[in-house]
């Protein structure tokens, strides 16, 4: 019999299992190559902000301020932590836009909300932020350490600013340079419900 040809449905079929291989590879490099003891850190530096009730701000900008506004339900509901996202008040966000800039949404807000030594800033970015892209994110971290907060961030890329201002920084490595932004993304999400449930287990009656 002559052997059968493949059809485009075929061949789209098998294109399309070769991307789902290739892309949990890079999931499964990234899993061996994440620094475990920065993760572990987060979870030490953001257990005592909950014992001495400091809040938690979570910044991002693009896909990780929707990262920001769900992990901010998280910390809240599961670890009783007081967390915010700036982003999730598009009111205030648009406004101090429109009046000043961009780049100074975060600081202003943070400032408003009277950011002191007892809170921390989670951030959360591709690139970690620089002179050219999201400043916004390096002018908050700035004031974080002007008034003692404390900075975590989870990003990827070469850490950017982030990794300069953080008291501590979880970098997601970079396996394939075209798919950074949906690892770093993907990751945001899979390290807060990390430590969150770390969190979690060290105040089992919260």
């Amino acid at each position: 019999m002559p052997k059968k040809q493949n059809t485009p449905y075929d061949i789209e079929k098998i294109m399309s299992l070769d991307y789902v291989n290739q892309y949990l590879k890079e999931t499964e490099e990234i899993i061996q190559n994440i620094d475990r003891e920065a993760i572990a850190g987060v979870i030490d530096l953001l257990s005592d902000l909950k014992r001495s009730k400091g809040r938690l701000f979570i910044l991002g900008i693009g896909g990780s301020a929707g990262n920001a506004s769900h992990a901010v339900n998280d910390f809240r509901k599961i670890c009783q932590i007081e967390a915010y996202a700036p982003t999730d008040n598009v009111s205030e966000l648009t406004a101090w836009t429109n009046d000043d800039s961009f780049d100074v949404v975060f600081k202003n807000w943070l400032l408003t909300s009277k950011l002191s030594d007892k809170d921390a800033l989670l951030i959360f970015s591709v690139g970690g932020g620089s002179k050219k892209a999201s400043y916004n994110l390096v002018l908050a971290m700035e004031t974080a350490k002007e008034v003692g907060a404390r900075v975590v961030s989870i990003v990827s890329r070469d850490g950017g600013a982030a990794k300069k201002l953080s008291d501590i920084c979880i970098l997601v490595p970079v396996i394939v340079d075209e798919r950074i932004t949906p690892h770093a993304e993907g990751w945001q999400g899979v390290l807060w419900h990390l430590i969150v449930g770390g969190i979690r287990d060290r105040f089992p009656d919260r």
